[in-house]
């Protein structure tokens, strides 16, 4: 791992695979449709705010990689016909080489909402408990570009309550996350 690491120069991010479960009375009123378009807009958020995160931190941490713009990597996979669906099932060779990167980083985030906001609310006025009003399980997996192989890899996993965005989620995870991070020189 270590001597892949160490030759690596640039490192895409990619759009993060999201997958929204929602508590049985909200997946009544909500289509499909509209939360396949969640979920995508919710992907395109968490690569947009990772990408910003780095950028922000890369004095703190001395990263020993750049991270290609995602405009860029999300254009090349438009260019050559690949959905935000289809990410998926792409193997991270080929992805890398046509994003022109040493590695591939991708993240997969399962989005529960296990409780409404009004019921937290309604415990934290009567108990002054505030219930988590969603869940998220994310891992973060690092690929390497030549063989595909899976180089590092992180799992978390947060509780958020009235008013979560993928911003806070971003942040938790990334403060965790960095502490470990295969390409911090510090």
């Amino acid at each position: 791992m270590d001597s892949a690491i160490a030759k690596h120069k640039i490192v895409a991010l990619l759009p993060a695979d999201v997958s929204i479960k929602l508590r049985p009375n909200e997946a009544k009123k909500t289509s499909a449709e509209d939360i396949a378009k969640n979920e995508e807009s919710t992907g395109y958020s968490i690569q947009d705010k990772m990408y910003s995160w780095f950028l922000r931190r890369s004095e703190k941490y001395s990263y020993t990689v750049k991270f290609q713009d995602v405009s860029k990597t999300n254009a090349l996979l438009k260019e050559a016909g690949i959905s935000y669906t289809d990410l998926r099932t792409k193997d991270k060779v080929e992805l890398a080489k046509l994003l022109g990167v040493d590695a591939v980083f991708s993240s997969v985030t399962r989005l529960d909402k296990p409780m409404s906001e009004g019921a937290s609310v309604a415990l934290g006025v009567l108990f002054g408990f505030w219930g988590a009003t969603n869940k998220a399980f994310v891992t973060i997996n690092i690929h390497e570009g030549q063989k595909g192989e899976l180089i590092w890899k992180y799992d978390y996993e947060a509780a958020g309550s009235v008013g979560s965005s993928p911003d806070n989620l971003v942040n938790a995870l990334m403060r965790n996350a960095s502490r470990k991070f295969s390409y911090n020189s510090k």
